[in-house]
């Protein structure tokens, strides 16, 4: 799938004409850069989640859709056996392609992400078998860094379909993004899921059942530009450092849940089992892993319905199952306010100028990891303006990112 090409206007749609720009200042870049033209052009996209709130890692049901922002990379040969990595305005990279050895000071950089993938192409034996004259590559992002749209999962796709490509190791889209993972987990050092990274090769809205270790995907488009509805990004001001901790949180509780009947993940326990368990969980674990748990036995319910919804065009129920998934996010796993957290509740109080903006309409619901990031609001395209006019006043320039959904994931691009 990865090593298929497409046109701009396949992957972008009505807005081809302003990816067209990028990839003129990705060709740019890569001359400025390496002194050549570039042979080949890559792109791999940011990701929104529909539905299904920290589903994933309890082997839940998950909702997500391929955004038209992305990272763009131009690719050309070299002749010394290293890779070259220029990012747009970031300093150069490099390392040799058989150097794939980690090393602790580079956890948490790009450079990690780079070797982390040629050391999972390595594990697989898919490094050439001979000698490789190497690669430069050149690097815009159009997916905003801390905006909960996955963009280290991006960069992962990105460099894994120029070196599945490049290497001809024709690998499926599955295993490029558990690739990705790995690479994640292992060389960047953050614990991750399998969400972000399907969801950027894939392309489009995505189904995926996590409940068996060979995750279930099933493809839905939906154009959303028909539906009435623009779909925005809200940042709330406060950001994710510090909140490893409240993150790690979630699933240790519903881990706790699911190892007082002796299963690693909720999935592998019967809802009708929980209920009759919950005097001796509340006594064992205390009210909040058990209001956690609730919402994932919810929360899959409402992903599975959700995709229902957008399969049968029925988007007014799918926009009410989106409020009851905030609420339940909000009420039940508690990733919206940090625990004793008085002054800082920006999260929260995005929600409140979101709805008191929206006067009932549309919909609005955390976004992804929850605490701080980002909140998506799904608004009336008659008051879009408004809507913006009116967060960005409250919230400050820059705040309100509306995003259009892609059919394309991580691609060789043409014709550009």
């Amino acid at each position: 799938m990865n090593s298929r090409s497409m046109d701009p206007e396949h992957i972008y749609g009505a807005e081809t004409e302003a990816a067209h720009s990028c990839y003129r200042r990705t060709k740019a870049l890569f001359r400025e850069s390496f002194g050549q033209e570039p042979k080949a052009y890559y792109r791999a996209p940011g990701r929104v989640e529909l539905g299904g709130n920290h589903t994933d890692h309890q082997g839940g049901i998950t909702l997500s859709a391929s955004l038209t922002l992305d990272m763009i990379g131009a690719v050309g040969p070299r002749q010394d056996g290293m890779i070259y990595f220029q990012s747009e305005g970031y300093p150069l990279l490099k390392c040799h392609w058989q150097d794939t050895a980690m090393k602790e000071e580079e956890k948490g950089s790009s450079l990690s992400l780079l070797r982390g993938m040629l050391a999972a192409f390595e594990s697989r034996g898919y490094l050439p078998q001979t000698s490789f004259g190497g690669l430069d590559i050149a690097l815009i992002s159009r997916v905003p860094m801390g905006s909960g749209l996955s963009s280290s999962a991006a960069l992962e796709i990105l460099l894994a379909c120029i070196f599945n490509d490049c290497f001809e190791a024709g690998l499926s889209p599955l295993e490029l993004a558990r690739m990705a993972q790995e690479t994640e987990r292992d060389y960047f050092g953050k614990p991750c899921g399998l969400l972000d990274q399907l969801s950027s090769v894939w392309g489009g809205v995505i189904s995926v059942d996590f409940s068996e270790p060979e995750p279930r995907i099933r493809r839905l488009w939906t154009d959303f530009a028909q539906t009435g509805y623009q779909l925005f990004m809200v940042f709330c001001g406060a950001g994710h450092d510090n909140l490893t901790e409240a993150y790690a949180a979630i699933p240790a509780e519903c881990g706790a849940v699911a190892a007082f009947f002796g299963e690693k993940q909720l999935s592998r326990v019967p809802e009708a089992s929980f209920w009759e368990a919950l005097p001796a969980l509340r006594s064992r674990l205390g009210d909040r892993p058990v209001l956690r748990a609730i919402h994932i036995y919810e929360e899959n319910r409402r992903a599975l319905a959700q995709a229902a919804c957008l399969e049968q065009g029925d988007f007014e129920e799918f926009l009410q199952l989106v409020r009851e998934s905030g609420r339940s996010s909000a009420l039940y796993l508690q990733n919206v306010t940090l625990p004793g957290a008085v002054a800082h509740q920006e999260m929260l109080l995005t929600l409140a100028l979101c709805e008191n903006a929206l006067e009932g309409r549309g919909a609005v619901r955390v976004h992804g990891g929850g605490f701080g990031g980002t909140v998506e609001a799904f608004v009336p395209l008659d008051r879009t303006e408004q809507f913006r006019s009116r967060l960005e006043s409250l919230l400050g320039p820059g705040s309100v990112l509306p995003l259009s959904l892609s059919p394309a994931g991580g691609v060789k691009v043409v014709d550009v």
